[in-house]
């Protein structure tokens, strides 16, 4: 008799949006589309909204009441679960709160702390039953695996559920290694530059974010007048990528004398590789971010970082090697940093170490890590 071959494992991978803007978006769909790679893997994707990026994966649409805002988290939930349930699948994968799960991608923080001290409001309906939704998963004994981005994350989630235990596990997300890359920077560079009217010797430092307050554009801004007031010699800039109130920044950047050398590009849903290639230093000064991709993306791109201690990706970024990790306050501070990386072979050579660094966490070696947490739930059962 001929043998068959072993059926392929169902994996149902569950997110509101799959693939659109956003850092949890972006996380899911690229990390999907690697395990899809995988033949022994059959993956479905539960999502209310989708870009797909391959023909790899199969497509579920989970509805989501948006009124009364109280039940958008816990209809997704509850029709996801719905859903789930009905395919009888191997592995149960969730970038985000629903009832069950054997594994939790965590790309936030818990909601409760969110609302409490970074939001600093008193809790909504939809932040308490969101709140509930979340910690009706993460007490669940059959949710394998935690997988908080950053151990600032982690810290958070064991302050707010110690019952959860051992089974936290730091998963920071991938990068594009090629994509990224600083082969061809030139050629990258010299575009973007023209686009935006940036000489050849001005030193560039690159902010990128959809919050400009929340990612500390402000002091970014007054450690660049800082800088200028103490190197009047020396051209800088910073170039403004992403989405906020630009007039509100522009009347900051004209109080402090700096309106010629603060340059808003927009939001860059494409090509966003062209501008790490166009700068020379990356700064992410956040009040909070649970990781911050873009520091990453930075490093792999061969730019030293200037980053805050609230950033998560500080995790990979060594203090005086790959860049710096500053007080998010302290404009004073972050001057000293970017003026410390005025001096060239110093930026180049911790640009240098930074690519080093991100190159152990191409995507390839997160979805190997989720492959043997796969591994290890199959052969528990």
């Amino acid at each position: 008799m001929p043998i068959q071959s072993e059926r392929k494992k169902r994996i149902a991978v569950v997110i509101p949006k799959y693939g659109l803007t956003g850092g949890a978006e972006r996380f899911a769909a690229t990390l999907t589309e690697y395990l899809a790679q995988n033949p022994a893997y059959d993956i479905h994707v539960f999502a209310n909204r989708w870009a797909s990026l391959s023909k790899a994966t199969t497509f579920h649409h989970v509805p989501i009441i948006i009124f009364p805002r109280f039940l958008s988290s816990l209809s997704f939930a509850w029709f996801a679960q719905r859903a789930v349930q009905r395919g009888h699948y191997d592995i149960i994968h969730t970038h985000d709160r629903i009832f069950h799960a054997d594994l939790f991608s965590m790309h936030g923080v818990p909601h409760s702390f969110w609302t409490r001290e970074i939001r600093g409001k008193r809790p909504s309906l939809f932040d308490r039953v969101t709140a509930w939704v979340e910690k009706r998963l993460l007490t669940n004994p059959t949710c394998k695996f935690l997988l908080p981005v950053s151990t600032l994350a982690q810290e958070q989630y064991q302050r707010e559920f110690p019952e959860a235990g051992a089974r936290f596990q730091v998963v920071p997300p991938g990068v594009d290694l090629e994509r990224f890359s600083p082969c061809a920077r030139q050629e990258k560079r010299q575009g973007v530059r023209e686009q935006f009217h940036l000489a050849a010797s001005d030193v560039v430092v690159l902010f990128v974010g959809m919050n400009f307050e929340l990612k500390g554009l402000s002091t970014l801004i007054a450690a660049l007048a800082e800088v200028r007031a103490k190197r009047p010699e020396r051209p800088i800039k910073v170039l403004v990528a992403g989405k906020g109130d630009q007039d509100r920044f522009r009347k900051i950047a004209a109080r402090a004398g700096v309106e010629d050398a603060v340059i808003f590009a927009g939001v860059q849903n494409q090509g966003i590789e062209k501008f790490y290639a166009a700068a020379d230093i990356h700064a992410l000064l956040s009040g909070f971010d649970t990781f911050g991709m873009t520091v990453l993306e930075a490093m792999a791109a061969g730019l030293p970082v200037i980053i805050s201690h609230n950033v998560g990706a500080k995790d990979l970024v060594v203090d005086g090697v790959h860049g710096y990790i500053v007080d998010k306050n302290s404009i004073h501070e972050v001057a000293e940093r970017i003026h410390a990386l005025l001096d060239d072979p110093r930026r180049q050579s911790m640009g240098q170490a930074a690519r080093q660094a991100a190159e152990s966490h191409a995507w390839t070696h997160v979805a190997q890590t989720i492959n043997r947490l796969y591994d290890d739930i199959l052969a528990s059962r």
